[in-house]
């Protein structure tokens, strides 16, 4: 099974931009869509964002469509979320996860995140 660690947060001010990364371990990452996943404490976790295997079609919750932008490098089994006016909503622990399909949910093991924090 894929093995993803997430890397990149920080502390962000708002409407300023920030670029996480989701390194994969195993050879299967190019087989599949992957999403971006955020959670807030005493909050369910939510989606974000989607990419297909082949980075050709994308998906984005409402909240980020615009200002968030998802890619992946299969070359480096590597997934991007290049994040532009933040705003302190979107400070949250954020998640990468493999997907079996290009739409909200995920199918793979959770790694540890990356915490962004946008001050105001």
């Amino acid at each position: 099974q894929e093995q993803l660690v997430e890397a990149g947060g920080g502390l962000v001010q708002a409407g300023g931009s920030h670029l996480l990364s989701c390194a994969a371990s195993g050879p299967a990452f190019s087989s599949y869509a992957m999403g971006w996943f955020r959670q807030i404490p005493g909050k369910e976790r939510e989606f974000v964002a989607s990419i297909s295997w082949d980075g050709v079609n994308t998906y984005y919750s409402a909240s980020v469509e615009g200002r968030f932008t998802i890619s992946r490098d299969n070359n480096k089994s590597t997934l991007y979320l290049q994040m532009d006016k933040l705003k302190p909503e979107d400070t949250a622990v954020y998640y990468c996860n493999m997907q079996g399909s290009l739409d909200k949910t995920a199918s793979g093991s959770w790694g540890l995140g990356t915490q962004v924090t946008v001050s105001s």
